[in-house]
């Protein structure tokens, strides 16, 4: 297995090809990264931004390249003794449109599809009409609406003689068994042109037969089915045969489609197409339905990407093909899996996953598996997307990795928060917006209105499935529908985690704690009489039910479905709601954060180092993703507030009656809200520009926060929302900032913002120093997400994807190499690149350097332990120390924090003796080796020796630059 030594993200598109991302191989290797870590780049949507719509898993993205610019990619990376880790989408596909080959074909044959079984589609839901259908909620309007402008087109295709309906861009597949509906329509006109005993009329009114006398598709008999599928694409043939062989039988049909199409305002016009739609294999709609309704599982609320059933072998072998492929010839050295926590069982698909690497790859993988509990781990490198609670552990007996570090970017975040200050920041936070929140009682709200609003047709049919359950047993027959949804939701609403991982005959003690956890909860805040129902639910979730063993299969097939549902339900209410409503301080609202976690305390960030090195040490650890709310230098900045409150209040203040003629009054209340305007506030704070604003780049910036605003304020859903927009208030959040950002000139807010946002930002730039070099030192494997080798203040999607300039980059880093090389010393080239840190120099030399140390010691990051060190002292509190030790070698990483309240020197650095006198830094033992050098300065660092310990001065660490690298002159 071979483990990547860094990992930098590329986001690839129609923008960023694979001629492009051959373009930078060079740099990258220049720069110390091993693998490049690809986003989906198998063919998706049109258009696609990300690539996690896919429509063919076996086939690369057309607008990112083909067969020839990939292999020329993968060469580049192999001449630089490189690899490349995918990102790999299993548990959706992208539908509607006319791109997903298997969709329409499910959408024309129904259940009789021979791809019906790879997606999670529910034929036989409650709802009657919808019995052997999919709902597809993608019209604009009502369906009689719709269908009456006209905007639902029958149209004909003659190469192919087959019928569509177009709505747009989408195209739904006319059921085979259905054409005489058309094809009959009015025929007699046809008889007129040609004699009853003509060969062309007989072979037309044959085929009408023909396709009257195909297989049902409501029956799945195998050989039905076999048989529906060839003898429609027999029939298809002959009747495009026919239209093409004669003229007359091909404008009939035209025409017989123009007839169906119907007349604007005339709706009797629409009767004969309406009457076709009613006997197809979906049901369009109004997309509001969709809440209520839809019954396929979805990628949360998404419509247009559908839930797989990763589950069924033959889904998972058509899906993998290429990918596994790739991996057989050596072009893929590792996967992340995207969004696991949507499949039916992650474990059994991580074990398959891996089987099938074994086979193609051989037994011999095995050999370099160093996890501590082999029989458990991967033999090749596979990382998952997955949201761990600060309170759950990733399963140790997941064949896996580790995952893409989310975890980690929020202890990583938290350690530069003053823990002090939380309940001044409450305060003032409340005082500004005039009430407090509950976050946990928020959460729960949230959850609610996203199981009542958007996710509530899943809830239907589990409430369905339970009551199923319950009525084939005595003690439990009273239990109505009703109470059972009620008490469903409750339990959802009060989950404490993404999901929970029961399978067949498998209960961990932690999934039991959370079950349990929840159940309790609700049964605190359920106003039913009678909450036995609750301990019911529990008993059905942990498989404690003393039901026949008849049902098992039933109970097995809900808890799987429950644990599908409560992931959606979580990602929607807390990342897409809550994380835009609870503003008090937005660098601790993120993905994989919690904010009720005010700061992380050195002993905690030790311990999840330590434990990531014994039980995952080839995770990976990041700070900034294509998922992030807010980019890693941001969140750095805006972490600063926590140790200025005070000031921050002041600020507050005077920037509220400074703009307050800018706020608009609807209907009493104020537009924008005051927590609308103090998320404003601190958007700005942390995305203003450090190198200077010109009038132009001031109306790019207001673009970019007007777009950043509109979109928060509609996550949150308070006030606007994006299936309830209130245009009267956005566009007075617009106006707010139109006007607050309006000009440089005579603007009284941005007089006072600048000089307080250059002190935040300074400071904000040594944090971003000292997490970068955490990120590449602590135990995992480093990730770079594009661009943020410099200076990126970047909000989420899609403010985070735009192009990178690696041509700026490449030759930024040439500098740095020629810099490094000339006859000063290093030290004072590290001090004028620390003095002049706006520049992004700095960022980039500290990455460069570092990911250089770890290419020429691998395995000192790679198997190397992980020992905290201690620091004594006066400013003990503001250094983060560790050791990483492995065989004879040791390197010691070594930052600070709290720069606000640490001081610093005559040049505003934070580095000399009268800073740091009087705190040391206690080293391990070092078996009589006395003197370090330090990787970033190249200055020696000498060991210290008091009654019988060794400490090295905090002042000698840092006299030339804000962090320091110390590496052993010799072998111990």
């Amino acid at each position: 297995m071979k483990i990547p030594r860094a990992t930098y993200r590329l986001q690839f598109n129609g923008q960023f090809t694979f001629t492009d991302a051959e373009a930078v191989v060079p740099y990258l290797h220049k720069l110390g990264v091993s693998h490049c870590y690809a986003s989906p780049y198998l063919k998706a949507r049109s258009g696609s931004p990300h690539g996690y719509d896919i429509v063919d898993h076996n086939a690369l993205n057309p607008e990112i390249g083909d067969e020839e610019t990939f292999s020329s990619w993968i060469s580049a990376l192999r001449h630089h003794g490189m690899g490349q880790i995918l990102d790999i989408v299993p548990n959706h596909m992208g539908v509607g449109g006319n791109d997903n080959v298997w969709w329409l074909d499910v959408l024309e044959h129904g259940p009789a599809s021979e791809y019906a079984g790879y997606f999670d589609i529910d034929w036989r839901p409650i709802k009657e009409e919808l019995r052997g259908k999919v709902l597809l909620p993608l019209l604009g309007d009502h369906y009689g609406k719709v269908l009456e402008k006209g905007e639902l087109a029958l149209a004909f295709d003659l190469e192919r003689g087959e019928f569509s309906l177009y709505f747009y861009h989408h195209r739904f597949p006319i059921d085979p068994n259905t054409y005489p509906d058309i094809l009959g329509y009015q025929v007699e006109r046809l008889a007129d042109h040609f004699s009853e005993e003509e060969v062309s009329f007989l072979e037309y009114q044959s085929l009408i037969t023909a396709f009257q006398h195909l297989p049902s598709r409501h029956d799945t008999n195998a050989e039905k089915r076999v048989e529906r599928l060839r003898d429609c694409a027999i029939y298809k043939r002959r009747l495009a045969e026919s239209c093409r062989k004669y003229p007359a039988i091909g404008a009939f049909v035209l025409d017989t489609v123009a007839a169906f199409n119907g007349v604007a305002e005339q709706p009797e016009s629409f009767d004969r197409l309406h009457h076709l739609l009613e006997r197809q294999a979906y049901r369009l709609a109004y997309w509001r339905v969709a809440a209520d309704e839809i019954n396929y599982r979805r990628f949360f609320d998404i419509n247009d990407l559908a839930g797989l059933r990763m589950e069924n072998q033959a889904v998972f072998e058509t899906t993998h093909r290429f990918i596994l492929e790739l991996v057989k010839k050596g072009e893929v050295d590792g996967l992340r899996i995207d969004h696991p926590d949507g499949l039916y069982d992650p474990l059994r698909y991580y074990q398959h996953l891996n089987q099938k690497i074994t086979e193609i790859k051989g037994e011999d993988e095995d050999k370099e598996n160093n996890f501590p509990h082999k029989t458990s781990k991967p033999n090749y490198y596979l990382v998952i997307e997955k949201i761990l609670a600060s309170y759950e552990y990733l399963p140790e007996n997941w064949p896996v990795c580790g995952t893409s570090g989310y975890e980690f970017s929020s202890f990583n975040n938290g350690l530069f928060i003053y823990p002090s200050s939380q309940k001044e920041f409450e305060q003032l936070y409340s005082r500004f917006i005039g009430h407090s929140w509950d976050f946990d009682q928020l959460l729960y709200e949230r959850k609610k209105i996203i199981i009542r609003v958007q996710l509530s047709s899943e809830l239907t049919v589990l409430a369905n499935r339970l009551n199923s359950i319950a009525q084939k047993d005595r003690h439990t027959r009273d239990f109505t529908l009703n109470g059972l949804r009620e008490a469903l939701t409750e339990v959802v609403a009060c989950f404490p985690v993404y999901r929970t991982y029961v399978a067949r005959n498998q209960v961990s003690e932690e999934d039991k704690r959370f079950v349990q956890w929840a159940v309790a909860q609700a049964k605190k805040r359920s106003p039913a009489a009678d909450i036995s129902i609750l301990d019911f639910i529990q008993a059905i979730l942990l498989l404690e039910t003393s039901l026949r063993s008849e049902l098992s299969e039933e109970i097995i097939s809900f808890v799987m479905r429950f644990q599908q549902y409560t992931g959606p339900v979580m990602a929607k209410a807390l990342e897409d709601t809550a994380l835009y409503i609870y503003n008090y301080l937005v660098s601790l609202n993120d993905v994989g954060s919690d904010p009720r976690n005010f700061g992380v305390s050195l002993s905690s960030f030790h311990r999840a180092n330590q434990e990531r090195a014994q039980r995952w040490p080839y995770g990976m650890v990041t700070s900034s993703t294509h998922d992030s709310k807010r980019s890693e230098d941001v969140r750095a900045r805006l972490n600063v507030l926590s140790e200025i409150p005070g000031e921050w209040r002041k600020r507050l203040s005077r920037w509220t009656r400074i703009n307050r003629s800018k706020v608009r009054r609807l209907n009493g209340f104020r537009a924008p809200s005051r927590n609308d305007e103090y998320l404003f506030y601190q958007t700005v704070l942390g995305t203003w520009p450090l190198l200077g604003m010109s009038e132009e780049g001031l109306v790019d910036f207001q673009g970019r926060i007007e777009a950043y605003m509109l979109k928060a304020i509609k996550e949150a859903k308070v006030h606007t929302s994006w299936i309830n927009p209130d245009v009267e208030y956005e566009t007075a959040v617009v106006h707010f900032v139109r006007n607050v950002l309006g000009n440089l000139e005579k603007n009284p807010f941005l007089l006072d913002f600048i000089p307080f946002q250059k002190r935040v930002a300074g400071f904000g730039l040594l944090n971003g120093l000292s997490q970068l070099l955490l990120k590449l030192t602590v135990p995992g494997v480093p990730d770079i997400y594009q661009g943020n080798e410099l200076w990126e203040f970047q909000l989420v999607d899609p403010d985070n994807r735009h192009p990178v300039d690696f041509v700026l980059r490449q030759r930024m880093l040439q500098h740095l190499m020629l810099l490094t090389h000339s006859k000063q010393p290093l030290k004072s080239h590290t001090y004028e690149l620390l003095r002049t840190k706006e520049d992004s120099l700095v960022k980039l030399y500290l990455t460069w350097k570092t990911l250089s140390f770890r290419a020429k010691f691998p395995l000192l990051f790679e198997k190397g332990d992980y020992t905290s060190l201690s620091v004594q002292g006066t400013k003990a509190e503001h250094l983060c120390a560790f050791a990483r030790r492995h065989q004879d070698k040791i390197v010691l990483s070594i930052t600070p924090r709290w720069f606000a309240l640490l001081g610093s020197n005559g040049d505003g650095l934070p580095l000399g003796e009268s800073l740091w006198k009087g705190t040391w830094v206690e080293i391990p033992e070092v078996n009589g080796h006395k003197k370090f050098t330090n990787v970033l300065t190249d200055e020696i660092v000498t060991i210290v020796q008091d009654k019988g310990k060794n400490y090295i001065p905090a002042n000698k660490l840092f006299e030339s630059f804000s962090v320091a690298l110390l590496f052993s002159l010799r072998s111990f």
